[in-house]
């Protein structure tokens, strides 16, 4: 069955293709969109069960690693293709949706359909490159895509935005590719498998600068502080969609970048520290941001640069348990970041605006909608029994049993970014939706259409699943995380 294993790359590059086609027909673009993101969630799930009885490896062109590119499909990439497919499936209806409840056929712009398949063919080949310069492709594919959908409109404050978005995106990029070139003329190739034994021949001061590089260009797409000033001043102007799916999957993509290179390219924790150091600073910088925001959307921008601090916690206690807690953080956070921030749509479209005193009253007009926002925002928050708080239990046990003062002093940073995230949501919830409504509202209500509340009903029940499926997922999740840690199955795939 390893022939499944490049369809979920194949198929968004063919659709595009097609919907590129067919950009006079915009019925027909949103049909082969639909389709192919449906056929891609349906591929991911059976490679996520096939993976289970070990990695599945295609050698594209038929060249065999490790002189070709392989695509390599464990149960990390897996896990990974299925949450981020049905992500993007429930944002493409949602942008569907509002077309239909704006009254424009031509909504959205025939271009967002092939660019949004692309973006989806650049995260998917992300999660499945078996080589690092076909990681950067991956990489490459998606942000040019994204560079299209972050200035959709052509406003002067989207097009302020995505230029400061375009120019770091480049740097972080210049970064990976002269890592690459590094890695390359230290090793003499540029296979993740192979890597693994060449990377452990070199000196320790090679393999530090080898790893800072990449640490450095991932950090910026994943939004790592002090590298992550660009992102609440970037996703907000977006479109809600094109916002809700950079910020679900964007910086988790680098996230994974950084998970599978430490744990299969660099192990040990020579630099855990510092990305606990990192991780702690992120939580608490994005936090404090967020607290001082009046705007739900720059609000959100920052807690997810806040949450990301627990992703990188996990990676850099470099065991079994922190890694599993950080990959079960991973998943669940791509879910319930962009439930919020296309709720933060819904409450635009029937407020008028973002702005927090510039709305009220929502829980009385819009009682479904602040069932939409309430469930999300306490599941972000960490608050029992959602899996939020069984994610962040899993790190902080994991922290406490490591039991360095590092460790201890993290486990401390993030029970109060968790405390700090309750208290900036349940402000949005006070003067959002339990205050009496603004006298004079920001604009006239625009009606949201029965497609946009479902599909974000759809995820927000989609982040509860993870709460009622929290023990079988964190037993695989342990899996990962032991396969991560002991790299001989990945390696045995590739190099038989």
């Amino acid at each position: 069955m390893t022939w499944l294993v490049p369809l979920p790359v194949v198929m968004p590059l063919l659709g595009a293709a097609a919907t590129l086609l067919m950009f006079r027909r915009p019925r027909v673009q949103r049909a082969i969109s639909v389709s192919v993101l449906t056929a891609t969630l349906v591929v991911s799930a059976a490679l996520l069960v096939l993976a289970a009885g070990g990695p599945l490896v295609v050698a594209v062109g038929g060249w065999p690693a490790p002189l070709g590119i392989v695509l390599v499909a464990d149960q990390l990439a897996t896990l990974m293709l299925v949450v981020s497919s049905a992500v993007t499936l429930c944002v493409l209806l949602y942008s569907i949706g509002q077309g239909g409840a704006d009254g424009d056929e031509e909504h959205p712009l025939s271009v967002y359909h092939p660019t949004y398949l692309i973006l989806t063919a650049g995260v998917t080949n992300a999660f499945l490159s078996g080589d690092l310069f076909n990681l950067y492709v991956g990489f490459e594919i998606l942000l040019a895509a994204s560079y299209v959908l972050i200035t959709l409109g052509g406003t002067e404050t989207r097009i302020r935005a995505g230029t400061t978005y375009v120019v770091v995106s480049l740097l972080s990029s210049v970064i990976f590719l002269a890592g690459i070139g590094l890695i390359y003329a230290a090793t003499g190739t540029l296979n993740m498998a192979q890597l693994v034994e060449r990377l452990d021949a070199l000196p320790d001061g090679v393999r530090l600068v080898l790893q800072g590089m990449l640490l450095l260009a991932f950090g910026i797409k994943a939004a790592i502080f002090p590298l992550s000033a660009w992102l609440p001043d970037s996703y907000p102007t977006a479109p809600a969609p094109v916002t809700a799916v950079f910020a679900g999957l964007l910086t988790k993509v680098g996230v994974y970048a950084i998970i599978r290179t430490e744990t299969l390219l660099f192990p040990g924790g020579r630099v855990a520290d510092l990305l606990m150091v990192a991780a702690l600073s992120t939580m608490v910088v994005g936090i404090l941001g967020a607290v001082a925001q009046s705007d739900i959307k720059r609000l959100l921008s920052f807690t997810l640069v806040s949450h990301i601090g627990y992703l990188l916690f996990g990676v850099g206690l470099a065991s079994r348990a922190g890694l599993s807690a950080a990959v079960f953080y991973t998943l669940h956070h791509i879910v319930v970041q962009t439930t919020l921030l296309l709720v933060a749509g819904l409450v635009e479209r029937r407020g008028g605006s973002t702005a927090l005193d510039r709305l009220g009253g929502l829980a009385r007009t819009a009682p479904v909608l602040a069932v939409l926002f309430l469930l999300p925002a306490l599941n972000l928050a960490g608050i029992p029994p959602f899996s939020g708080f069984l994610g962040k239990l899993g790190l902080i046990q994991a922290g406490a049993g490591e039991g360095s003062a590092l460790a201890w002093l993290l486990v401390a940073g993030s029970a109060v970014t968790s405390l700090l995230t309750l208290y900036a949501l349940a402000r949005v919830w006070n003067l959002a939706f339990w205050r009496t409504p603004a006298t004079d509202p920001a604009a006239a209500p625009l009606r949201s259409s029965r497609l946009m509340v479902t599909s974000t009903a759809v995820l927000v029940v989609a982040g509860m699943l993870f709460t009622v499926a929290a023990g079988p997922l964190y037993a695989l999740t342990d899996t990962v995380a032991a396969d991560l840690l002991a790299r001989s199955p990945y390696v045995r795939a590739v190099l038989p």
